[in-house]
């Protein structure tokens, strides 16, 4: 990838550092007494939801059908208007009207709500948020949290809460001069519409992937907004880059791009290690198995 990395998507990742925080006058110092209290206040605002999630009746899923659909890469890569080639109307399939309609025996027989096994799911999350922290902000940063299960359960100080917003916006208007910079690019490129406009399969998980003179990738498209599920690459003269753990991962992101002989078409996966898969070939098909 040259400009949607695994870096720049580590970056968006880092552009919401302050979303949920509020300040908190007592988190200047590490205080144990503190810590319990805030915990089990968002315990108790976590069972409250859980809860209420718990007696949502499915039945709700099956007012799906027929919804149109705007594709997400679309919001998030392109700032043309959403023209109707981006869009798609939602038609259920028996399958998973089937499978909604088990869902809905299943919860009317649901035994009592568990709030023991919900404070485990909490802990767990906090304990996962616990780490997040470390991992997404700078040292110089965390180095001045003086409580970081405090900061987990989403308060901080008014000033480390100020830096937040300031590196948020940073990384944000990073993230943006890249997104702005290969739509330029893209412009300039010689790409069929009717190949640019069906190659999204942002969320779509490859389920099979095939090589020979073709090479042929498979998706279940339940997740992303596409009905096509099967791509082409046909005549592929060279393989760039391929990692592993590609099968089973979901499409991120592409970058497409005009040779003399065809196409070099970059793919980036959310699998382990986020996997890249680079090749050149003379043509692209997308269609619907």
């Amino acid at each position: 990838m040259k400009y949607f990395t695994k870096e720049w998507y580590e970056l968006c990742q880092r552009t919401g550092l302050h979303f949920g925080m509020r300040v908190h006058k007592s988190a200047y110092v590490r205080d144990e007494a503190l810590f319990l209290r805030l915990y089990n206040r968002k315990e108790k605002e976590f069972l409250i939801q859980e809860r209420e999630v718990y007696d949502v009746d499915p039945r709700f899923m099956l007012e799906q059908d027929g919804r149109q659909l705007v594709a997400l890469d679309k919001w998030l890569l392109d700032g043309d208007e959403i023209s109707e080639e981006h869009t798609m109307v939602y038609h259920m399939s028996s399958e998973e009207r089937d499978r909604i309609q088990h869902l809905i025996a299943a919860y009317d027989v649901r035994p009592p709500f568990d709030e023991v096994k919900s404070k485990d799911v909490f802990r767990v999350n906090q304990d996962w948020r616990y780490k997040e922290a470390y991992d997404k902000l700078p040292v110089e940063l965390s180095s001045r949290i003086a409580d970081m299960r405090v900061f987990a359960l989403g308060y901080s100080t008014r000033e480390v809460l100020r830096e937040l917003k300031k590196l948020s916006r940073e990384n944000e208007k990073c993230m943006k001069l890249v997104m702005d910079e290969y739509r330029q690019v893209q412009q300039a490129e010689n790409i069929p519409e009717h190949i640019r406009s069906q190659f999204h399969f942002h969320d779509c998980r490859v389920t099979e992937l095939t090589f020979g003179k073709q090479i042929v990738m498979r998706l279940d498209t339940q997740g992303g907004f596409t009905n096509n599920n099967k791509v082409t690459f046909d005549n592929v003269n060279e393989i760039i880059r391929q990692d592993e753990h590609i099968v089973g991962s979901d499409w991120l992101y592409n970058e497409l791009y005009r040779t003399d002989c065809g196409y070099e078409v970059h793919m980036i996966f959310s699998g382990e290690g986020m996997p890249e898969f680079i090749i050149r070939c003379a043509d692209i098909v997308v269609e619907q198995e």
